[in-house]
Order: structure tokens, then C-alpha cells, then sequence
């Protein structure tokens, strides 16, 4: 191998990328490359990751094969390379190339004018790239997002743990394995796999002191998430779900509310991927919704903020989808949303899967509960999670640390439970310590005998919370530590063994509560509700005259036109154009055309006159409602099908399918249901049913009706012709 030792590497990086100077370990790292050594970076993202790998490519004889997960990572990777040097020094080679692509790039490569090619793991492993590849010089083999290789790690990929085996049929050359998250077992897991246990080990600090961390309640999520943007109009941001058609509904949302954003997911086509993620670099759009495969090795330095729609599946995934965030060093803000439906859902997942695979994920995901539950400063708990230590008790930075919560004297409580864990011979996890405490006594602490522990029930007296919380402290001063590889086992360090000798004075804080927010299932965003913002009652009584008066008009009842909760939203939002009036509750596009023009005038000339400052951050435009029930019940009223096999195929009662046949009228669509009353409702009792409400009904409402009709009429044949008179007058 050439001698690389006394060349000056700053003259090569001024030369290809215009760089004074190296970040950070940069040039160590690059040294021990040039050098032929086994290589491991752990470096955050934004550290300069890729650098330490394309500049001994450039310098080096013969071509240097980076193994990357993403094609979106390769093709941005490339593009950049090709901005430094001249065209056809870097090349991808993957699914999306034809064969007169992948014939040029081979040939480039054979020429020796490549010095990178990037390839997936996927197209590694196939027989015909093995072969060609054999025919290579090949300075070394970068394995980058090299995380993916483990089972502990956030994006595990099976494919990525038969590298080893394929570059030993290749043709060994050194490797440099890079990553921006790594705990030290999954270290240790990439290390073993891709055999270079005697690799230079290059770790920088995770500490991205640029960035604030915040975790808020699932609560309107998307009223939340919009005013957020609203207040940093123009800045770049990146919103991450877990599912395909969350990103979809949400980018939808974001649209109708004037929001320039376009939705990421693999479940797209390579075009439209490759397009949408072209419009976010050249900041065409402000915002992309996307899964976790969006950002891995994207160079966006001016990401301005980093929103989690719902909690990650791991803390690995979260400090890495998080880093993209301010990666220049600039303002990084990053926002998760946490609601407990989240952890149920993603436990559901992983249902039917083989045991061992539960077991990890369960891990991590408590992990990432943990985090978001913990009132320790957060960046101490992301450290601490990757095994570094951060001694400064405030960052400064993060919620925690800005809006504090009272602490209380832990040493009592702390010794308490480093004797549990010793008491049950430190082979249980935290939640099994804390059942102990709690004294309950199941099947599984009474076949350990457990339940007859001098320990049992001693901390009773307090709630589960505390002990979580005292656990917590305890691990991150280090006087416990969990067994990763043993599913989260506890045991005592060797300081919490000295702690119970000589105990000190540790203040702790109680973990914060979240309520059970929005249910997941579905981003429809409704307008302000009764009773959650103060009305304007003098408006509100303008609004209700008005009613009555266009009623008069069209001789019908004021509750055909408006119902009292749709006037009192238009007295919270004042909406003053029609599609503004269809944000507010039961008022649908066919009924704020038909009615609303006299309103939405009323209620522009009373804003003006009053010069009332309207909360535009309330007004949150919905996307047409997908619920799969509603479509379902429309669809089958369309087919003309008995409402009892409407109830039996969607599993729901009638009075359940006559709520949301309501709910679908309300909104000012028209159904036709007679089919259905004709066959349960003699004529004579409809026709009375329906002139109550055509001439006699004030308000409109069922318990009038039912008050007003008597004993001969039921509740669901009233509903039925109330939903006939909705839908035929008021629509």
C-alpha cells in the first residue's frame, strides 16, 4: 500500500471542497484510513461524517465501495460529489439505473475514473456485482448508517449483517464504519459482526448543545403542530410519522392550511420521492412529512425544527432523526408529541413476531417512554443513554431544564431500591422492582416467593410514579445499571454497592404525566368546541337573529340553517370567508354555500368595526374527512342495504350507525333513506314525525320531539325522520 503519512491533507481538503480546516477528529480519522487500519466513527450528525471517507477516496489509488441503505442518500451523496469534482468520480449503482445506466457506470468504474461507488447492501449481495466488483482495485469499503447492522439498533436490516461475508469473497480491504448513533452494545454488535474488533475507535461527543428538546402532550396535535410553523414561517422543518398514511393525511392537512409541504415515504414511487425530496434542499417547500427513511445523509445545514407526530420506536431513532435538525450550528428546535395510545399501538405491532424480536423492541421502546416521561434534563438523559457523561445539572436548552419541577430529598427512597434489586438477586426489571415496592402480589412475584421479601410492600405508600422516577435518577448517577442484552435486567454498579455503604444526598425530580391525547387513527382536525374558549356572546346573538331571519325567509325552522354549536364556533373563529365558515362544527361545503354568504358578511363587518384580532392560530382548515366507517355507510345507503347489515358488517349498534348517519347529514350532506323508513314506519306516524319538525320544533333537538310527539313514537323512529327532514330541508 502507497505511503500516505506526509502528505498535507488540509491542501487536499482546500483543494475538493474549499475547507480551511477539519471538524473536530476529521483528519485523525481520515489518517487512519489512509493509513490501511480498521476504522469505527461514532459522530453525530452534522459532525462531518462523510467527509471521513470521501476525501481518502479522492486521494487514494482505486475505488472506494460505500455500502449506504437509502437510494434518496446515495443519489444526494452523489450529486454533492459531482458539485466538488468533475462528473463521473462518484456513481451509484442500484435498482433505479436501466441497463445502459448501469453499463456506463461499470465502465467508468473499469476505467479507474470512479473513486466512489456507492451501492445498497441489496445490490452488493447479487452474484453479477460480486463478480465485477472482484475485478476492482478497491482502496476500502465504507459501511455507512453502519447502526443498521445491529439488532439493538434503530433501523436494523438483515441484509447489512451479511456484508462481512461479502467482501470477504470480494477481496478484503480495510473498513471504515461510520455512524451517528450507536449505545456501547450496538457498538460492540457492529464491530463483532464486520470482524474489526481491533478497529481505531473514533467517538465524538453527542452533545448537540444547539438543539432544544421538548416533548408536549398529544393533545390537538395538528392545531399544535400548525401554529408552531405559523410562528416560524419560512423556516425549513421535517415532520416524522410512523405509518405511510399518517404522512400522507398529515402533509394534507398542512397543505390546506397554506403551508408549503409535500410528503416522504417509501410507499411512493422513486420519482416522486426523488422530487419531493429535490423540493425540500431547493427550499421550494418548507416542510416534509416523512417516515424515518427521510434524512439519512441529507445535507440540509438549515433545518430549522424536527417534529415527531408520534414517539419513535427507539432513542437511537430520535437522536438521529432529531439531528438533522441545525446541523450548521444554528437554531435546532425538536419537538415530539407524546401520548400513551402511541406505546399501545406500537406494541400491537408487534404481535405475531418471534419472541426474542418483542423483547427488543419492547426495550426500546420503554426507552423512548422513559425519556419522554423523565423530568431530568433531557440532554443529560440522551447522554447518559449513549454512555457519555454530561455534568452540567442545567443545559439550558431543553423543557426540563427551562421550566424545572420541584425536587425532593431521594437518598431514603434510593437505598430502598438498590435493596430491592439485590433482594431478588438483581435478575428483574424495573417494572417487576417496582411491583415489589408496591407490594403486589401475582402469580409471578408469589411462584419467586417474592411476596415474602423483608422488602415486599415497602414502599406502598407512594405511587408507582415515584418509584419510576427514583429508578431513573438512579440510573443516570449511575448507581444501576440495565442489561440491554439481557431485555433491561437491573443490577448494581460497583458505585451504587459504595452508595449503600456511605448514601448521600441526591435530589430528585417525579416524572411528568401525560394525559391520553388525540387518537391516533386519524388527523381530522375539528374546530374549537363549546365550553374550550369563551364565546362572543354579543356576536353570538347577532348570529342567532340572523338565523332567525333567514329562516323566515325561507319559511323554515332558524335549527335547518344553523344548529346553536355551529353559531357558536363562527363566535370563536369569526370566520369571514365561506371556506373559513366550514371549519366550524356541523357545517359542511353544501351548506355553507347555501346559507353561509349572510354570515360570513355579518361577521366581517362586525370584526372591522370592532378591529377584533381574529385567532387565525385556531383556524385549522380539515381535509375531507376519510373516515372508513362514514364512506362504508354511504356507500351502502347508496346500494339501498338494510341498516341492520350496515351494523352487523361494521360491527356497531344502530343507535351508533344513526350517529353517524347524523353526523354525515349535519355536515350538509344529503342522504337518501326512505328506502330504509318505508319498511320500519308506517306512513301516517312519518308524516306526523315530519310536519313536527317541518312546523311545530323550535330548537330541533330530539328531546323537544320526543316530549312533544309522546309515548306512540320511539326514539330511533323519531332519529330516522329527524335525519329525512335534516337532509331533505336543511340540505
Amino acid at each position: 500500500m502507497k505511503n500516505y503519512a506526509d502528505i498535507s491533507l488540509t491542501e487536499y481538503l482546500k483543494k475538493y471542497f474549499g475547507f480551511s480546516y477539519f471538524k473536530g477528529n476529521q483528519e485523525v480519522i481520515i489518517r487512519s484510513v489512509l493509513s490501511g487500519h480498521d476504522t469505527f466513527v461514532l459522530m453525530p450528525t452534522g459532525g462531518g461524517k462523510s467527509l471521513c471517507y470521501q476525501l481518502p477516496a479522492l486521494i487514494m489509488e482505486g475505488t472506494a465501495i460505500v455500502i449506504s441503505p437509502l437510494i434518496a442518500l446515495m443519489k444526494n451523496q452523489v450529486d454533492a460529489m459531482r458539485g466538488f469534482t468533475e462528473e463521473g468520480v462518484a456513481h451509484f449503482l442500484n435498482s433505479t439505473l436501466n441497463k445502459a445506466q448501469i453499463t456506463r457506470v461499470r465502465e467508468d468504474v473499469v476505467r479507474g475514473h470512479t473513486k466512489m461507488l456507492y451501492v445498497a447492501p441489496e445490490s452488493l449481495t447479487k452474484e453479477e456485482n460480486i463478480q465485477f466488483l472482484k475485478q476492482l482495485k478497491i482502496s476500502f469499503y465504507a459501511v455507512d448508517e453502519a447502526h443498521c447492522i445491529s439488532e439493538w439498533g434503530h433501523d436494523f436490516r438483515p441484509e447489512y449483517r451479511r456484508i462481512r461475508s461479502i467482501i470477504t469473497q470480494i477481496g478484503a480491504s480495510p473498513i471504515i464504519a461510520l455512524t451517528a448513533t450507536a449505545t456501547p452494545k450496538v457498538q460492540h454488535d457492529i464491530q463483532k459482526n464486520l470482524d474489526m474488533l481491533a478497529a481505531n475507535v473514533f467517538k465524538s461527543s453527542f452533545n448537540r448543545s444547539n438543539l432544544y428538546y421538548e416533548v408536549r402532550p398529544k393533545i390537538n396535535t395538528m392545531k399544535e403542530i400548525i401554529k408552531f410553523i405559523r410562528a416560524n414561517e419560512g423556516k425549513s422543518g421535517i415532520i416524522y410519522c410512523l405509518s405511510r398514511r399518517k404522512v400522507e393525511e398529515v402533509a394534507e392537512v398542512l397543505k390546506v392550511n397554506g403551508i408549503k409541504s409535500l410528503a416522504y415515504h417509501a410507499g411512493m414511487d422513486a420519482i416522486t420521492r426523488s422530487n419531493n425530496q429535490d423540493s425540500f434542499l431547493m427550499e421550494d417547500v418548507d416542510v416534509i412529512v416523512a417516515t424515518i427513511a427521510f434524512g439519512m445523509g441529507i445535507d440540509k445545514p438549515d433545518v430549522r425544527f424536527v417534529i415527531h407526530y408520534n414517539i419513535p420506536k427507539s432513542l437511537e431513532g430520535y437522536y438521529q432523526e432529531t439531528g438533522r435538525a441545525g446541523r450548521d450550528g444554528g437554531e435546532g428546535q425538536c419537538i415530539m408529541f407524546y401520548g400513551y395510545k402511541d406505546i399501545q399501538k406500537l406494541e400491537k405491532f408487534m404481535q405475531g413476531k418471534p419472541i426474542a424480536e418483542q423483547e427488543i423492541t419492547k426495550q426500546l421502546l420503554m426507552e423512548a417512554s422513559a425519556f419522554a416521561e423523565s423530568s431530568i434534563c433531557r440532554r443529560k438523559f440522551l447522554l447518559h443513554y449513549f454512555g457519555e457523561e454530561y455534568t452540567t445539572e442545567n443545559c439550558e436548552n431543553c423543557d426540563n431544564c427551562l421550566n424545572p419541577k420541584i425536587q425532593f430529598e431521594g437518598e431514603e427512597y434510593i437505598k430502598t431500591v438498590l435493596e430491592a434489586i439485590l433482594a431478588v438477586k438483581e435478575k428483574f426489571k424495573i417494572d417487576y422492582i417496582i411491583q415489589i415496592l408496591m407490594g403486589v402480589s401475582n402469580s409471578a412475584i408469589r411462584s419467586y416467593e417474592h411476596d415474602e421479601l423483608e422488602i415486599f410492600g415497602e414502599g406502598a405508600d407512594e405511587s408507582p410514579r415515584l418509584w419510576n422516577s427514583v429508578i431513573r435518577k438512579a440510573l443516570v448517577e449511575e448507581l444501576i445499571d440495565k442489561e440491554i442484552e439481557n431485555y433491561g435486567l437491573l443490577h448494581l454498579t460497583e458505585k451504587g454497592r459504595q452508595y449503600l455503604e456511605n448514601p448521600y444526598k441526591i435530589m430528585i425530580t417525579m416524572d411528568r404525566t401525560y394525559e391520553d391525547g388525540d387518537d391516533d387513527d386519524s388527523v381530522q382536525v375539528n374546530s374549537a368546541k363549546n365550553g374550550e374558549i369563551a364565546c362572543d356572546e354579543e356576536l353570538l346573538s347577532m348570529l342567532k337573529q340572523e338565523c332567525k331571519s333567514v329562516a323566515k325567509k325561507l319559511n323554515l325552522p332558524p335549527f335547518v340553517i344553523f344548529q346553536d354549536p355551529s353559531l357558536e364556533d363562527m363566535a370563536i373563529l369569526y370566520p369571514i370567508t365561506i371556506d373559513e365558515l366550514k371549519n366550524c362544527q356541523g357545517v359542511g361545503e353544501g351548506k355553507a354555500k347555501k346559507y353561509g354568504k349572510p354570515f360570513v358578511e355579518l361577521i366581517k363587518a362586525y370584526v372591522d368595526e370592532k378591529e377584533i384580532v381574529r385567532p387565525q392560530d385556531m383556524i385549522v382548515k380539515s381535509v375531507v374527512n376519510k373516515s372508513s366507517n362514514k364512506v362504508f355507510i354511504i356507500q351502502s345507503i347508496d346500494k339501498r342495504i338494510d341498516f341492520a347489515d350496515i351494523c352487523q358488517a361494521r360491527d356497531i349498534d344502530m343507535m351508533s350507525l344513526l350517529d353517524e348517519i347524523e353526523s354525515i347529514v349535519n355536515s350538509g350532506s344529503k342522504l337518501n333513506i326512505d328506502y330504509y323508513i318505508n319498511e320500519v314506519l308506517d306512513e301516517e306516524k312519518r308524516d306526523d314525525i315530519f310536519d313536527f319538525f317541518r312546523n311545530e320544533a323550535e330548537l330541533g333537538t330530539m328531546d323537544e320531539a320526543m316530549e312533544a310527539l309522546g309515548d306512540d313514537y320511539e326514539e330511533e323512529e323519531i332519529r330516522l325522520v329527524r335525519i329525512k327532514f335534516m337532509s331533505e330541508i336543511a340540505n
